[in-house]
């Protein structure tokens, strides 16, 4: 097969694909079926480790009905219920010499793993991927996906702008050599959330360069109500903590803004009101706050198609500023205090 995105990573070559999964009965199929018909440079083959976090819902089943099928793919328990444990065990099994994460929940173009051995090849990158793209369904999985894009929502992070191509701090999934996860020791297992920025943050700072394409092409689907959305970020705020104590410092400040912006409205609502001292720089921060939401919503659905989600897209906004930052003194609280919350021993945090 003709590679016209670039040379492939010269063959006979086995690409090993890993993928975490929990309770995934009404997905599962779709995604095997799309992972079947990816397109592989010629001399490529392709195995599939699933590592299944004890699914009670018919997810085995339907691996089983597959695997039987197609031989390549392969399942196994994972007992302890998240990521990176799953993550771990399949590195363990895998024989390929490329290794590439991918996820039940996300759509992926038929040229995906192709378009990934080649960029890998191309730019001696240790590991590579696509821009972080959504794919929503329904009023409020678009909110979550404006949210997503939008400046203000996530910081402008560059693996959010889809038209970005160069270094980054880190991707969505991932594709590496499968030396470069052994030398890593692979996944933080002690981490539930936040173990592809951890491990990207190993990474780089062991001098590895991480490279986003446009030519890989992925979309998930996005949280499809504001309370997952916001479960979702406090759950990445609460484990934030966790990584900047093991490396010492952040990653980088931008991921300090929400969780100080968050203790300063937090605090300054309940100074005001025993304080009235307080109360009118509080309301001007809450006015300040409320119009930087307001216009944000607008420029972000300035097409007349998109005017139907500014009534809530402030609330998605404040989803996720409020959750990643509550999650993030959350966590710096349960470090402080030698504890885990039930933030952090909710195991099903493989599903959505």
């Amino acid at each position: 097969m003709s590679d016209p995105g670039g040379p492939a990573v010269p063959g006979p070559l086995l690409i090993s694909v890993i993928v975490p999964c929990r309770n995934e009965a009404s997905h599962i199929a779709g995604f095997l079926d799309r992972l079947l018909s990816q397109e592989l440079p010629e001399g490529t083959s392709m195995e599939v480790l699933i590592a299944d976090g004890m699914s009670q819902d018919g997810t085995r089943d339907v691996i089983d009905r597959y695997s039987a099928r197609h031989p390549l793919i392969q399942h196994f328990p994972n007992p302890k219920g998240f990521v990176s444990a799953g993550l771990n065990e399949a590195i363990r099994r895998a024989r390929g010499e490329v290794i590439l994460r991918m996820d039940v929940h996300t759509d992926y173009a038929p040229d995906y793993v192709r378009q990934c051995l080649a960029v890998l090849e191309e730019t001696g990158a240790q590991n590579v991927g696509g821009p972080t793209q959504t794919a929503a369904d329904g009023y409020f999985q678009n909110i979550s996906k404006i949210v997503y894009h939008a400046k203000i929502g996530t910081g402008g992070a560059r693996f959010h702008d889809v038209n970005y191509e160069g270094p980054v701090d880190t991707v969505s999934y991932g594709c590496w050599r499968r030396q470069t996860l052994v030398d890593l020791g692979g996944f933080d297992e002690n981490l539930i959330r936040n173990q592809d920025d951890e491990l990207n943050l190993r990474l780089t700072r062991a001098g590895g360069k991480i490279w986003q394409s446009r030519r890989i092409n992925s979309w998930f689907h996005p949280r499809s109500s504001l309370k997952k959305l916001f479960r979702q970020y406090l759950e990445y705020g609460y484990w934030k903590p966790y990584v900047i104590k093991k490396h010492k410092l952040p990653s980088s400040v931008r991921q300090l803004i929400p969780p100080l912006f968050a203790l300063v409205f937090t605090l300054g609502a309940i100074a005001s009101l025993p304080f009235s001292a307080i109360r009118p720089w509080f309301a001007a921060l809450a006015v300040l706050y409320a119009g930087a939401l307001i216009l944000s919503s607008i420029w972000e659905c300035r097409r007349p198609a998109m005017w139907k989600y500014i009534p809530l897209l402030p609330a998605g906004f404040m989803a996720i500023h409020f959750g990643y930052g509550w999650g993030f003194w959350m966590g710096l609280a349960d470090i402080a205090l030698g504890r885990r919350s039930a933030v952090a021993a909710k195991p099903a945090v493989l599903s959505r």
